[in-house]
């Protein structure tokens, strides 16, 4: 059987765990299974170089950047890679040049484009356990590319594709899918299962366990997730297709995000090409859009409101201001003191009132409803930042998710 295992930076935090990381792969090799091993930097490396860079200049090219983030992998892949060849088991340690990671030139954000796997089946066929570094990879230029945060996760799919693996677990801190997040939310059950399309709702709105686009990829080729912790041998959560015969709950979880940015504009003209020219100039500049509400039309003109993420509030207001005189605003506003709450749960998309009860159970708590966008198995609602936690432990309650 070939497996892909990816394992995330507090897997492989220090000597210990990884010595720990490397035991585990040596049993599975052990158990008669080619294996490839994707891994994260150590800890929280890519927050120090991050900081480190900081210190240098506050606008970083993105290419260089690039050049920087890329190195906390290439430490982790040759420890482990060490770690394992202690136990006496054959392994070897690639970069995501050295396998071929092709993508495109999208610095600190690339997007995978052709995996090669010639490497790869060479060293399994040699009898290696193959450690790749995950978030990285190459473009046409010979580049050096970045993933964005959570990358690794990406890799890791993006390998199993390529090498038609039997199976892709993705290795954390945590057993699995949480209901909501158990730091916040105490009463927070493991899923055992949950569909591709829940599981990439519940990543695009805040749950960290998966990154957006290793679900994406996954759900595109059909290969099944296992995310369990690096910690235990507990069996974690499974993310597949889920029919709806298997579908139980109405809402399956909660999530929200503080990463959040509104911006509102005044007064803007109400015809045709306004709004492309509004979104389309934000996109080249490489800003992801999220809730778009545009207002009653009045007197020829209506208001547009819009989120992203607080990243990229200042690049996004540059790019606004100087089409205000294009697009006919009389104004713009902004606000970063805002966050994200969102239920998920393919059984909305059969059960009526959902979305009432969630405007319901925060309009007791108070909570104020700033932007709502729905889809038919979510419900996002903008709130006051601070209000985000005992939103999400309402939300949970009120739904039953407990039990």
């Amino acid at each position: 059987m070939l497996v892909v295992q990816k394992y995330g930076g507090s897997s492989v935090a220090n000597a210990e765990r990884i010595r720990r990381v490397a035991r585990r792969v040596a049993n599975v090799r052990a158990e008669g299974n080619s294996i490839v091993i994707v891994v994260s930097a150590m800890g929280d490396t890519t927050d120090d170089l991050i900081n480190l860079v900081k210190e240098i200049t506050s606008s970083p090219p993105e290419r260089e950047m690039d050049m920087i983030l890329s190195t906390g992998e290439q430490v982790s892949i040759a420890l482990l890679a060490m770690a394992i060849k202690e136990l006496g088991v054959p392994a070897i340690s690639l970069n995501g040049i050295q396998v071929g990671i092709m993508t495109d030139n999208a610095h600190t954000r690339a997007r995978i484009l052709d995996v090669s796997t010639t490497r790869l089946k060479k060293e399994l066929d040699r009898g290696n356990i193959v450690i790749v570094a995950g978030f990285q990879g190459i473009d046409e230029s010979n580049d050096i590319t970045t993933l964005g945060r959570g990358g690794s996760d990406t890799t890791a799919v993006a390998l199993a594709v390529a090498l038609k693996a039997d199976l892709c677990e993705i290795y954390t801190d945590v057993d699995g899918v949480y209901t909501a997040d158990p730091r916040i939310e105490p009463n927070a059950k493991k899923l055992d299962l949950v569909s591709y399309n829940e599981m990439l709702e519940l990543a695009n709105l805040g749950a960290v366990v998966l990154h957006p686009r290793s679900v994406e990829l996954a759900m595109q080729y059909g290969i099944p997730l296992h995310v369990r912790s690096s910690f235990n041998h507990n069996l974690g959560t499974i993310v597949r297709e889920v029919s709806s015969m298997e579908k139980t709950l109405v809402v399956t979880g909660v999530a929200y995000d503080l990463n959040v940015a509104k911006i509102g504009l005044y007064d803007v003209f109400d015809k045709p090409g306004i709004a492309y020219k509004l979104f389309k100039s934000l996109a080249n500049e490489k800003i992801n859009v999220d809730m778009i509400i545009q207002s009653a039309t009045r007197n020829e003109r209506n208001d547009i409101s819009f989120t992203c993420s607080r990243n990229d509030l200042t690049k996004a207001l540059s790019v606004v201001q100087k089409l205000l005189p294009e697009i006919g605003a009389s104004g713009v506003t902004s606000n970063d003191n805002v966050a994200k709450v969102s239920i998920v749960g393919a059984g909305m998309v059969s059960n009526p009132g959902v979305a009432a009860t969630m405007f319901g159970v925060l309009a007791e708590e108070g909570i104020n409803l700033e932007m709502i966008s729905t889809s038919e198995i979510k419900t996002s609602c903008v709130i006051e930042a601070g209000k985000a936690e005992k939103a999400v432990r309402v939300l949970h309650d009120k739904f039953n998710l407990a039990k």
